[in-house]
């Protein structure tokens, strides 16, 4: 090994402690030796985010590239909090609210507490900061401590947040909300701090969101405790779903939400679905003869490198599975060779779709087939082991240049059957398409190919409407991100809908399937 390799080599060996010991996502300067820094972010595995404070990084990212720095936000501030304050800061009741119902979104200033705060901004990468405000902390009963985070419980956040925070965020609020199971601990709150207002308000909250009991709780017992109570509810709209008193996960509830307040939005663009088709097999044929150019177009899209030959290659099963796994042409083929495969898999479950059987339970019991398809060729060549077909991830994952963090692996577990149940339950295609394709890649389930089984998903409940199959043209990438992009962080559904919308337009009227190189 050349000496500047087995010095990177031991600089890496440093950082690469540093993070499994401590598991730092925010390494100071003090943590490293200048020759070991310098060496770091001269070869890419070392970035600063401000003076004396950097995150590790990969040297394949593109050069200024976002993906780094979301994927970090929150540990880092996590980190750099500490340090400055200790234990004395917490996020301010907002921002924790939004955290607390599963809103792991990178925000573009971070509110924080503290009574040693400068009432200073702190600027971040990519447009991001600190804003810390000098201010008394909750008492400790008050407070929670998540992901090395500080926040304020949620019966607390919620007596001190700011009313207009009800109706620019009410996913965020509404999902805390219900999963809280009686007025008990708010009332304690509300009783010692004699917040009458607050109460009034918080009935109305409830109220809102059918907990009916809950908010007669509060109303009858301040009243009773000689407080005068004028009930006003501070959200701008109610919600249309009824919601099970049992659940308790946020996560769960976020999901419940979102597809309750996106549904109008995508029926007001997207086009009016079709029907089932009758004649099933004239269905299929043209779904089939769709498969070389949506593998390309998909594969493309995903940063593979494909062509017309090696689809038609893999497809044939001309290709060799015994040429060296780390190859890149290999990879390509071996996403190929496993698209084509889930490919056949998507199109039996649209067989069942079109002789009738519901769509969303279609889908949750065929997708893993279609996931392991997807991977099976990589898993048979060593590219992936075997125990990455078994179900869904185990790890946090993060989604390249995006604010939108997805939940964490055990939320996965409880939000996709809500998801399954959703999509199974709703009754317009056009809804069962956007939300479909929309919160799968949202819960992001499984490491990688959540995009590929993202679309595969939306083609699927496309037929159930007797809408075409449907390519996303690589061309329009950008595009198709951003729209995506605005749904997760901005829970703006509209310019997704439209998208998509347009592009089953043009497959309703007949129009070609664009070009494949």
């Amino acid at each position: 090994m050349p000496a500047p390799a087995e010095k990177l080599a031991q600089s890496l060996e440093i950082l690469g402690r540093l993070q499994e010991a401590e598991n730092k996502a925010a390494i100071r300067a003090k943590d490293l030796s200048r020759t070991h820094r310098e060496r770091l972010i001269a070869n890419g595995f070392l970035r600063e985010v401000i003076k004396g404070w950097y995150i590790p990084s990969r040297p394949e990212e593109i050069s200024g590239g976002s993906t780094p720095w979301y994927a970090s936000f929150w540990r880092f501030c996590a980190a750099y909090l500490k340090e400055r304050f200790g234990a004395n800061w917490c996020l301010s009741p907002e921002q924790s609210l939004s955290y607390l119902a599963g809103n792991r979104t990178v925000p573009r200033q971070l509110m924080v507490r503290s009574p040693r705060a400068r009432n200073r901004i702190t600027t971040l990468p990519h447009n991001t900061s600190l804003f810390d405000v000098r201010a008394a902390l909750p008492k400790a009963d008050d407070t929670e401590l998540r992901d090395d985070l500080r926040l304020f419980s949620p019966e607390a956040a919620l007596i001190a947040c700011s009313p207009r925070f009800f109706s620019s965020n009410p996913t965020d609020m509404r999902a805390v909300l219900l999963t809280l199971r009686d007025a008990s601990s708010l009332l304690r709150r509300l009783l010692e701090g004699g917040h009458s207002t607050i109460a009034g308000r918080l009935a109305g909250a409830f109220r809102n969101c059918g907990r009916e009991r809950i908010a007669d709780d509060i109303a009858k017992t301040m009243i009773a405790a000689g407080y005068e109570i004028r009930e006003s509810d501070p959200f701008a709209d109610k919600p249309g779903l009824f919601f099970s008193t049992r659940e308790t996960s946020p996560y769960v509830r976020r999901i419940q939400l979102m597809w309750q307040k996106m549904r109008d939005p995508v029926l007001e663009v997207f086009p009016q679905a079709p029907g089932r088709p009758r004649a099933v097999q004239a269905y299929l044929k043209r779904a089939n003869d769709a498969y070389l150019t949506d593998a390309y177009h998909s594969l493309s899209i995903e940063g593979y490198q494909v062509s017309r030959e090696l689809i038609e290659r893999v497809r044939s099963g001309a290709w060799n599975p015994d040429a060296d796994p780390l190859d890149r042409e290999q990879r390509n083929a071996m996403a190929a060779r496993g698209y084509w495969q889930a490919y056949q898999a998507a199109l039996g479950s649209i067989r069942k779709v079109l002789q009738g059987k519901n769509a969303g339970e279609v889908a949750d019991h065929d997708h893993g087939a279609w996931y392991r398809e997807l991977f099976a060729p990589s898993v048979a060549v060593g590219l992936l082991k075997p125990a990455d077909l078994a179900g869904y991830r185990n790890a946090q994952v993060y989604i390249r240049n995006s604010m939108h963090v997805p939940m964490n692996s055990d939320a996965v577990r409880d939000a996709l059957p809500a998801f399954f149940d959703l999509l199974r339950q709703e009754e317009e295609p056009a809804v069962r398409v956007l939300l479909g394709h929309f919160l799968f890649v949202y819960i992001h389930p499984y490491m990688g190919g959540n995009g590929r089984m993202g679309r595969f998903l939306m083609n699927v409940m496309l037929a159930s409407g007797g809408y075409p199959w449907t390519v996303i043209p690589v061309s329009e990438r950008r595009v198709y991100m951003s729209a995506l992009e605005q749904a997760s962080v901005h829970e703006n559904i509209t310019p997704f809908a439209r998208f998509l919308g347009g592009l089953a337009e043009k497959g309703l009227r007949g129009e070609p399937y664009p070009d494949t190189p």
